[in-house]
């Protein structure tokens, strides 16, 4: 075989080295060198990739927008290759206790929000902004209360999700806002059970994770990498015990259209701009 093509990943469970193992195994048994590296958070993924570190990161939607806003500060270009079927189409919910709790968004003025990760797209920042584009602003119309554990991973944890959903059903916070699968995962646990929250506001739809190559990442070996990805089959009973703990079916190509919200809540609330400053590219 020749040299491997390096994954960059985040390690935000245990079962992500079980993951990329199985993967590793997959793609020698086809005769492609694999191998990845770890790291704790986003925001080192993000820097070690423009390091030269590994050729294609597995970015959450807030890692890609870092990594494309500064790749293009440097004139540079990054690319979406290809996402999980999971990974399209997906929006969020802000939702209150049925029973005493606000049955409006007008009636969320003066309350407080429970949200998840203060670095999560799906349960902080795209709901906060469709709050604040509906006419609600953050801090000034109502208080936001974070939940936020394991900063760096971007909620993909869904701990925070969690934890604000307790707090709602604690009586702590008025509302809780997370993507809208969790909410099924959360009634489906007991955390929330059935019946017992109403669903104030969905977000528009939006686009999560992505396989992110930089400009130059080595065309060829790239272009291998996604051919045996999008060939991946579900039916494949190697690769489906993989493709559940990865919580796809099937791997599609990569787009970026769907992250239109995000870079939205992004530049409204000033998300990116010490990372920017960071990297040299404010």
């Amino acid at each position: 075989m020749s040299d491997p093509l390096i994954l960059g990943a985040v390690a935000y469970d245990p079962k992500v080295v079980s993951i990329w193992d199985g993967f590793k195994e997959w793609f020698a048994a086809r005769d492609f060198a694999f191998d990845y590296v770890l790291y704790s958070n986003y925001e080192s993924q993000v820097e070690q990739h423009f390091a030269g570190a590994f050729h294609v990161a597995w970015n959450s939607p807030l890692a890609w927008i870092e990594a494309e806003r500064v790749a293009r500060a440097r004139g540079r270009s990054a690319e979406a290759i290809a996402m999980r079927d999971t990974d399209q189409d997906l929006t969020s919910i802000v939702v209150s206790r049925t029973e005493g709790g606000p049955a409006s968004l007008e009636e969320l003025r003066g309350k407080t929000v429970g949200v998840g990760a203060s670095d999560s797209p799906q349960a902080t920042l795209i709901p906060l902004l469709h709050l604040a584009e509906a006419g609600l602003e953050p801090g000034r119309d109502f208080q936001v209360r974070e939940f936020d554990v394991l900063y760096g991973k971007h909620g993909d944890h869904i701990g925070g999700e969690r934890d604000a959903a307790r707090a709602l059903m604690n009586g702590e916070v008025d509302a809780a806002c997370m993507i809208d699968g969790n909410h099924l995962l959360f009634a489906q646990e007991g955390t929330l059970p059935a019946g017992s929250t109403t669903i104030l506001a969905q977000t528009a739809k939006y686009d999560h994770c992505n396989f992110t190559v930089l400009d130059d990442a080595p065309k060829e070996t790239i272009a291998r990498f996604r051919e045996l990805l999008l060939a991946q089959s579900y039916d494949d009973a190697q690769t489906r015990p993989l493709m559940d703990l990865e919580g796809l079916k099937q791997w599609v190509p990569g787009r970026t259209m769907g992250y239109a919200q995000l870079e939205r809540a992004c530049d409204r609330f000033g998300w990116l701009a010490p990372f920017l400053k960071r990297m040299g590219a404010a």
